[in-house]
């Protein structure tokens, strides 16, 4: 069973980490007990870091696949709260949620965060302080922004990132792939765990998969990937690519033919326009009174679902 030293937090996690956003109504919206079965599954075969967010609403799935599971699993979750106060709310509903006592990672969830330390340094102090109360094992920053991972290097408060990063450097808000991967590189040289998410930019790269996964698995200080999976075939093939770099033909085929796609209810659109600056990636706007998507720049992140009071908007 695979595992590698999460930079110096003492944690050592499998390199294949659960996203667990594609469970939630966001995006699949499969039941918790479905949701909760495959992730069981996954962690029976070595996976064990879960990846979620208070924005993902996929608490009541871990819960489900955690129901009298005895093996060892890392939790890390985000609070996109823009106070102190709401960023506290967020963490002890993850604890009471997920029934815990401590949560591993809590990541302040800025996206669209240029930096972090200087626009949202309440949410770091306030996530300190609930480490030190024993809430929290590890703080962690979560960002598309290059410039956010790169100023992380040199803040000890933060210890595990969890930075936006594919080959074609789709996502990345201000700068590049290779800017992303230097940024990466000097994180983890200064000991901070660094586990990767958007390797396949939201499903946009899905047909060359595995080469995908592989340029991100492989550069330097890169611990784990997070990657969201829906069926026990995903969760096998991807096993067996980041363990043993194994990509079984037939199954790899059938899974770089599936397309994801973003879906607005045009009917039900109501034309408020608030997802438009939710999105993370420009790949939205209101025309005529109605949300469109761009789905070449669209990385299928979800946040606009979250943000659409009407419930109208879903990855499918």
């Amino acid at each position: 069973m695979k595992r590698i030293a999460l930079g110096t937090t003492g944690l050592h996690i499998h390199p294949l980490v659960y996203g667990t956003l594609p469970l939630g109504p966001l995006q699949a919206a499969v039941t918790p007990e479905e949701g909760g079965r495959l992730i069981r599954y996954a962690l029976e075969r070595g996976v064990n870091l879960l990846d979620t967010a208070e924005l993902y609403q996929s608490y009541p799935h871990i819960r489900s696949a955690l129901d009298g599971y005895r093996g060892e699993v890392v939790i890390a979750t985000k609070t996109h709260a823009n106070d102190a106060q709401t960023a506290r709310a967020h963490v002890e509903r993850a604890l009471r949620e997920l029934g815990r006592e401590t949560l591993d990672i809590v990541h302040l969830h800025g996206a669209r965060v240029a930096d972090p330390f200087t626009e949202r340094p309440e949410i770091i102090a306030e996530l300190v302080k609930m480490k030190g109360e024993g809430k929290i094992r590890h703080v962690g920053l979560s960002s598309h922004y290059v410039c956010a991972i790169r100023k992380a290097a040199a803040f000890p408060e933060i210890e595990v990132i969890h930075p936006l990063i594919n080959r074609t450097g789709m996502g990345i808000i201000d700068g590049t792939a290779f800017e992303m991967a230097s940024a990466i590189a000097a994180c983890a040289k200064a000991g901070k765990g660094v586990y990767t998410m958007k390797a396949l930019a939201g499903g946009n790269l899905i047909s060359t998969a595995r080469d995908s996964l592989r340029f991100v698995l492989g550069l330097d200080g890169v611990h784990g990937v997070a990657v969201g999976m829906l069926s026990e075939g995903e969760i096998d093939g991807n096993i067996a690519l980041f363990e043993q770099g194994v990509a079984e033909e037939g199954l790899w085929s059938k899974l770089e033919g599936r397309r994801r796609k973003l879906r607005i209810m045009e009917a039900f659109c109501k034309g408020c326009g608030f997802c438009v600056p939710a999105c993370t990636n420009g790949a939205l706007e209101l025309v005529n009174g109605k949300a469109k998507v761009d789905e070449g720049e669209c990385i299928l992140c979800g946040y606009c679902g979250a943000a659409c009071p009407e419930f109208m908007i879903r990855v499918v």
